[in-house]
């Protein structure tokens, strides 16, 4: 998820033709096992990823640790990092060290803004070499953090070919691990960081690491109704969870799309459905993962899930975030939602402790089915 707007996604058709669908979770990987991974977590973007960012309201901070959140993902933006203004390296101190003293582990995430996004669409190589400065520059900011509570995340959703990412991960690796010889170092899959590219992407060669998955599979279900970008999504509203082609309400949809003659999202929704929409599905794609780990030796985090909150309907919502985060917990994978209070958002403001959607909370952390 990139950072720069609220809601703001990468180019959403990346994941079209995909149709696949407590404190620390232990990992079941074989050499993880003594290990931990966060989990039990939440993003916050729009805090120290952006100039004059909404920091959260301290009665939020102590109502999430409360309800049972322990894990707090912080975007940040390479280009507030190389600025010379000290009081951005001074807000992201106090931000993940107020964390930290609250009890919360805290994931680092170098968060590409919009303009080092299309830096690495035109020049990859002089985007890398950015990126590079950034974390020779935040590292020492972390450094003398708490190393099994401070996890810096390599690069979001690393938006260049896989061969190319590689290489760049295992440099980013070796500018942190200077600095941070006993952190645990997260990184995730070219170039959307999806579940389903793990299986091209070998591990770090680095016992402290964790490999960082987003999933939001099946888009025409977590997106429908996006205001962002040109994509057929926004025009698909209506499509429940869990669903087939045969479903009532798909069936209806898909009548006056036709009708509408939108070639672009009938198939956007046909193919994603050649995979019913089901919590078995799901939980399929999560043991998939968990058998990547397994083969590795190298953990595997949830840190992205969520559904835009425009025009879903609650119970799918739902239905759909308990399916994923069941499905990584009992395959040993942390997870961290996205977000706290934007589009995907689970309560009305950082600024008021009150405004917790209660429903959404029960799916992240309720026993029930």
């Amino acid at each position: 998820m990139r950072s720069d707007d609220a809601v703001s996604r990468r180019a959403t058709l990346a994941f079209a033709g995909a149709a696949v669908l407590a404190t620390a979770l232990p990992s079941r990987s074989m050499r993880a096992q003594s290990r931990s991974v966060p989990s039990r977590g939440i993003n916050i973007p729009a805090w120290l990823d952006r100039e004059n960012g909404q920091v959260p309201a301290d009665p939020v901070l102590d109502a999430l640790f409360r309800r049972g959140f322990r894990t707090v993902r912080l975007p940040v933006d390479c280009g507030r990092v190389l600025s010379a203004n000290g009081m951005a390296l001074r807000d992201i101190r106090e931000g993940v060290s107020g964390l930290v003293d609250r009890g919360f582990a805290v994931l680092m995430d170098m968060h590409p803004s919009a303009d080092l996004h299309a830096l690495f669409l035109q020049d990859a190589e002089a985007a890398g070499e950015r990126v590079l400065r950034g974390w020779e520059t935040l590292r020492g900011v972390i450094a003398d953090l708490p190393a099994d509570r401070v996890y810096p995340e390599l690069l979001n959703e690393p938006p260049m070919e896989n061969t190319d990412w590689l290489a760049l991960r295992d440099r980013l690796a070796q500018t942190v691990r200077r600095a941070c010889p006993d952190h645990t170092i997260v990184w995730g899959p070219a170039p959307d960081q999806g579940i389903w590219q793990l299986d091209a992407t070998p591990p770090l060669p680095d016992d402290k690491q964790i490999a960082a998955v987003h999933f939001y599979a099946p888009m025409a279900f977590t997106h429908q109704c996006q205001s962002w970008g040109a994509s057929p999504l926004a025009r698909i509203s209506g499509l429940p969870f869990p669903a087939t082609r045969e479903t009532p309400l798909v069936r209806a949809r898909l009548a006056a799309l036709r009708a509408a003659g939108d070639d672009e999202a009938i198939a956007l929704i046909e193919d994603q459905l050649a995979t019913p929409w089901t919590e078995t599905a799901v939980r399929t794609v999560f043991e998939g993962a968990a058998r990547w780990s397994e083969r590795s030796g190298c953990p595997v985090m949830l840190n992205e899930f969520g559904v835009l909150d425009v025009c879903v309907d609650a119970p799918s919502r739902l239905a759909w975030i308990r399916a994923v985060r069941k499905a990584a917990e009992a395959s040993g994978i942390g997870w961290a939602y996205w977000d706290l209070d934007q589009g995907f958002g689970l309560m009305e403001s950082r600024l008021e402790a009150d405004g917790f959607d209660a429903a959404m909370l029960d799916a992240l952390f309720g026993e029930g089915d």
